[in-house]
């Protein structure tokens, strides 16, 4: 049986992965890595200090004039402001949210994301009182697709991480899940719906407006 439902948190409660390739081009490009947004679409649902130091790699820049860690706050600090100014929740949270509430499921976030990013989409939808648990892989020697943030999540829940149901919209992320033990739902972005990769997902959606009881039903029957 399903006991605790766990959320990522980019791409699944808003449309934050635009922000986060903006941001990233722009800083990245700043310091001369010919980031394009399609090569961003390798690194959704990964921390960004590993992003950066993915990319560091690749394309080494003159850390005397701007540091790893320089660049990692200039996304951040790039990406909240982003967030504060154009972020909307995506269709069907809320109902999804209500749904869970409604069958008394303790809810969490486990995003790759940093605490003050999490924090900034928290306060900016007064969602915050919603869930039991707020995580970030911040916190994880090792971030998502690696199963660790899914499995403290569980952990902070007090939950087993088999009696846990992931919702995520990342490769990455979903991996992270399967890994860590758990059912799981994969709500994809339009142009990667149909990825034959995201078929790993117990349940695919279009929509968490597509959430209903019969799917749920569905899920706890596995």
């Amino acid at each position: 049986m399903i006991k605790a439902v766990i959320f990522d948190m980019d791409g699944v409660l808003l449309n934050s992965e635009p922000f986060w390739k903006e941001a990233e081009t722009e800083v990245f490009n700043s310091v001369g890595v010919p980031l394009s947004f399609e090569m961003c679409d390798t690194t959704v649902g990964m921390r960004l200090k590993d992003v950066v130091q993915l990319w560091y790699k690749r394309y080494p820049w003159d850390t005397s004039k701007k540091s790893l860690a320089d660049v990692e706050t200039e996304i951040f600090n790039k990406l909240i402001l982003l967030i504060i100014k154009k972020g909307v929740l995506y269709s069907g949270v809320i109902k999804a949210l209500d749904f869970f509430k409604g069958k008394n499921l303790p809810l969490a976030i486990a995003s790759s994301s940093n605490m003050n990013i999490i924090d900034a989409v928290l306060d900016k939808f007064s969602m915050r009182e919603r869930f039991h648990v707020i995580h970030s892989a911040e916190f994880e020697d090792h971030g998502k697709p690696h199963p660790a943030t899914y499995i403290s999540t569980a952990k902070l829940l007090g939950i087993e991480p088999s009696e846990c149901l992931a919702i995520e919209d990342s490769l990455n992320g979903l991996k992270s899940a399967i890994a860590a033990g758990m059912k799981t739902i994969a709500v994809p972005e339009a142009k990667s719906f149909n990825n034959p990769e995201f078929d790993i997902a117990d349940l695919k959606l279009k929509s968490l407006e597509e959430l209903n009881e019969e799917k749920f039903s569905e899920l706890n029957s596995m």
